[in-house]
C-alpha cells in the first residue's frame, strides 16, 4: 500500500518513519524545502518528492497516485490541502490544525467516499477520542475539561518554552478567541484568559490559560460544560499577553522608515530562533483529560493523564511521538479496515468504537505513549 506523507517538518517527519517501518507500506514524503529531507536522511526506504505544496491542484495530483494520505502541512495552509487531497478521491488522516470548520467538506468527501480523520493529533486529537469513548461509556455527559502542553524539560529564560509544532500555529493560539461551552451556551473569550496554577506530577507547577482547542467537540458532544486549556510554565502568560496587547501578533502593516510591514512578520522572525527546538533538545507532553457524568444512577469521573518525554534512543522529540504516533496509528486503522465511515471524521466519532479505541491505545502503548485511566464514583 502507498503512503504520501505531505510534510517533513519536526512532526512529519517521525510520522513517516514509523509508518515507513511497517512492511506493508511504501511511504513517500513531499516537501518544498530540501532540507526538511535531512531528517529522513539514511532511511533508503522513504521516497522524497520535492513539491509545492501551497499549489491544490499539485497536491491532487500527487494525492491521487497513492493509496492514503497524511498531512502534516502548516495550519494556514491545511484546509485547502485537505480539500485538494479529497479531490483526488483518497481517504487522509489530517493533522494541519487548521482554523476553518472541516465540517465544510463533508459534502466533498462523501462524494468522493473518502475517509477524512481530521484533527488526529495529541489535542486536538486524542483528547477528542478519549472525550468521544467516555461520552458513549455515559448516559449523560456533564462536563469535559482538557489541558495539555507540550514544553522544553530545560527551562531558558526569557521564554522558558520551544516551538514544538509550527511556531505560526503557536502564534495562533495566543489571538485566535476561545471558544468553550458553559451552561450549555457557546461562550467567547480572548485566549490567554482565565490563568489558573496546576501540580503534575514529576513536573511541578504549570499555567493554564484558554485556547479554542474544543474544536469539533462543541459541536458533536451533548454536555453543558467543556472547556481546553493549555499549559505552560508560570510566567507565560504575562509575556504572551503584554506581547499581543502592545500589538506585536498584529497582522495589520504599519509603516517603520518608509516600508509597510507586519508587526506579527517581525515578531516571528525575532522569535522562532530563539523557540527553535533543535536535534536532541529534550521535551516533554503532558496532558489531563477529565469528563463527568452519570450512568446507571451513579455520578462518575473518567480521568486519563499523559506524560510523555523525548526519546535519546531515537532522538523523536515527545510533541512529534504523541502527535505523529497518533497520526500513524489511524493511518494503520485505515489500511487495515477497521474503520470505514465516510466522511468528515473527527476523533471523537472513532471514540465512539471501544475495537477503534483499543487499537488506538494499544498502538501508541507499543511506541511508548502511555495514557493511564483512572475511574471514580463522585458526589453529584
Amino acid at each position: 500500500m502507498k503512503i504520501i506523507v505531505l510534510g517533513s517538518g519536526l512532526v512529519g517527519a517521525p510520522t513517516a518513519l514509523d509508518l515507513a517501518a511497517d512492511p506493508r507500506f511504501e511511504v513517500a514524503v513531499a516537501d518544498r524545502d530540501p532540507a526538511a529531507f535531512d531528517r529522513l536522511a539514511g532511511h533508503l526506504k522513504i521516497k522524497t518528492v520535492r513539491i509545492d505544496l501551497s499549489d491544490p491542484e499539485t497536491v491532487t495530483n500527487l494525492a491521487a497516485d497513492y493509496d492514503l494520505a497524511l498531512s502534516a502541512v502548516p495550519g494556514f495552509m491545511g484546509f485547502q490541502t485537505l480539500k485538494a487531497v479529497i479531490a483526488a478521491g483518497k481517504s487522509v488522516v489530517d493533522i494541519a490544525f487548521f482554523p476553518e470548520d472541516p465540517f465544510l467538506l463533508r459534502d466533498q468527501a462523501l462524494s468522493k467516499n473518502v475517509t477524512a480523520v481530521v484533527d488526529c493529533g495529541v489535542a486536538p486529537g486524542m483528547s477528542n477520542l478519549l472525550v468521544g469513548h467516555v461520552d458513549s461509556l455515559l448516559e449523560e455527559t456533564r462536563s469535559v475539561l482538557i489541558y495539555v502542553g507540550g514544553l522544553p524539560e530545560i527551562r531558558e529564560w526569557p521564554y522558558e518554552y520551544k516551538a514544538v509544532f509550527s511556531p505560526a500555529d503557536v502564534l495562533e493560539e495566543y489571538v485566535r478567541p476561545a471558544r468553550y461551552i458553559q451552561n450549555g451556551a457557546l461562550v467567547v473569550k480572548p485566549a490567554l484568559s482565565e490563568p489558573e496554577l496546576l501540580e503534575f506530577p514529576g513536573i511541578g507547577t504549570l499555567e493554564a490559560f484558554n485556547t479554542d482547542g474544543l474544536r469539533t467537540l462543541a459541536r458533536t458532544i451533548s454536555a453543558p460544560n467543556m472547556k481546553e486549556k493549555t499549559l505552560r510554565y508560570p510566567g507565560h502568560i504575562e509575556k504572551m499577553a503584554m506581547l499581543r496587547e502592545t500589538g506585536f501578533f498584529s497582522s495589520e502593516t504599519i509603516e517603520v522608515g518608509g516600508v509597510r510591514v507586519r508587526p506579527l512578520d517581525v515578531t516571528s522572525r525575532l522569535l522562532f530562533p530563539k523557540w527553535k527546538l533543535r536535534e536532541g533538545e529534550a521535551d516533554l507532553t503532558v496532558m489531563k483529560v477529565v469528563v463527568e457524568g452519570r450512568r446507571g444512577g451513579e455520578a462518575l469521573r473518567y480521568t486519563y493523564d499523559l506524560l510523555d518525554r523525548h526519546n535519546p534512543a531515537t532522538s523523536v522529540h515527545s510533541m512529534a511521538r504523541t502527535t505523529g504516533y497518533t497520526a500513524s496509528c489511524a493511518l494503520r486503522m485505515l489500511a487495515g479496515g477497521l474503520f470505514e465511515d465516510k466522511g468528515i471524521i473527527p476523533p471523537e466519532f472513532i471514540g465512539r468504537r471501544p475495537d477503534c479505541v483499543k487499537f488506538m491505545l494499544d498502538g501508541l502503548r507499543e511506541r511508548g505513549v502511555i495514557y493511564r485511566e483512572t475511574v471514580e464514583r463522585i458526589d453529584r
